[in-house]
């Protein structure tokens, strides 16, 4: 049963604010206006559905009672069940928007990729899963700044860091961390037998200011000369910058940028991002099974998703998905598994509120073996 007392209280709050906005005073004071803004902006989806809802059950109404008519009554007996469905459809999509919103939801998110077993060819999938995600970027309009880069001799990223930036990115996202594992023959075999990589992917959401305090005296910065690619320029440039946080002995290393401040500036970013995420796993401790051992160590075995281009088939473990287009979604088109992954979890989210106990494990164990 839908909370209908609740979403009447919303409904009416949604055309409070439509009234507040168009007060001068309102207009000309822009910390407020925005406050108001996204309040709106955060009912909107849901009283467009109750909406919809109210008109259904209306129609609904209507119908039922023209059954009594006999010259309306073989219309209606074929309109009834469709809109009984329409309005089945309508109270699940409110029960979504009525979950508690993810405060991370909306944000930018923190990269982060690193090659695992399977040395050069690890690496390499490490690249393709950064481009993969370049790729699905671009489809989305989302701008993606690289923080920091460690390749290997062929090419290949031992560790790629990036800060993807746009419209509700950490919700598209966030499922993607995890081990992800591939099968192809790499280019260097040459009796193409299939070989067996993984590279780690974390998602961490960006940390503003207000959400990580660091003390200055807590950090142990040093500067060096930029390695790797990038000319000489960056090779001579003593802008290679490295933060440790001495509490928790994280170390983060920048030297993407020609400037030391820049440089520092974005160590500090990835390192906040770090910190919080460290932070919200603390916060989460009772519902830890859905984020523990979200890179692990890298070995084959704790795998959440499988690429096997010999069968251009890509299968999510988590949630028992296989598809067969790996092509496409190497090229970026990860829609249909982003999505599935969302769908899932809000499933397992609605089944914990309508009393089907604890959420404890949403994804699985995501240790069956793909063969």
């Amino acid at each position: 049963m839908l909370p209908l007392e609740k979403l009447e209280q919303l409904t009416r709050r949604y055309t409070e604010l439509d009234e507040l906005m168009c007060r001068p005073d309102v207009l000309t004071d822009r910390n407020q206006l925005s406050k108001l803004t996204k309040e709106r902006s955060d009912l909107e989806s849901l009283v467009a559905a109750y909406g919809r809802y109210r008109d259904v059950q209306k129609k609904l109404k209507e119908d039922e009672e023209a059954l009594a008519d006999p010259e309306l009554r073989e219309l209606v007996e074929l309109e009834i069940p469709e809109l009984q469905a329409s309005l089945t459809g309508l109270e699940k999509e409110i029960q979504i928007l009525l979950l508690p919103a993810d405060p991370n939801d909306k944000k930018n998110v923190i990269l982060e990729i690193r090659g695992g077993e399977g040395g050069e060819e690890a690496a390499l999938f490490a690249a393709d899963l950064f481009r993969m995600y370049g790729r699905y970027a671009e489809v989305k309009g989302w701008t993606l700044e690289v923080m920091s880069l460690s390749e290997s001799t062929t090419g290949g990223y031992k560790e790629c860091i990036a800060l993807v930036a746009g419209k509700d990115v950490y919700s598209s996202l966030r499922f993607e961390g995890g081990v992800h594992r591939v099968q192809r023959v790499p280019a260097t075999e040459t009796q193409g037998r299939i070989h067996t990589s993984t590279a780690t992917v974390a998602v961490l959401p960006e940390a503003d200011d207000v959400d990580v305090q660091i003390d200055d005296k807590d950090l142990e910065i040093s500067i060096a000369a930029s390695g790797g690619p990038g000319g000489q320029g960056v090779n001579t440039t003593n802008s290679a910058v490295q933060i440790q946080h001495k509490p928790t002995g994280i170390i983060v290393k920048c030297q993407d940028e020609r400037s030391q401040l820049k440089n520092k500036a974005k160590a500090l970013k990835v390192l906040k991002s770090r910190l919080l995420d460290i932070e919200r796993e603390k916060q989460e401790a009772a519902l830890s099974a859905e984020r523990r051992g979200m890179v692990g160590t890298g070995e084959r075995s704790q795998k959440i998703r499988t690429y096997n281009y010999p069968q251009n088939r890509v299968s999510d473990h988590r949630i028992k998905l296989t598809l067969n287009k790996l092509e496409r979604i190497v090229e970026g088109d990860l829609e249909e598994l982003v999505t599935a992954l969302r769908t899932h979890r809000q499933a397992a989210l609605l089944n914990q509120v309508n009393g089907g106990g604890a959420m404890t494990n949403m994804f699985g164990t995501g240790d069956d073996e793909d063969q």
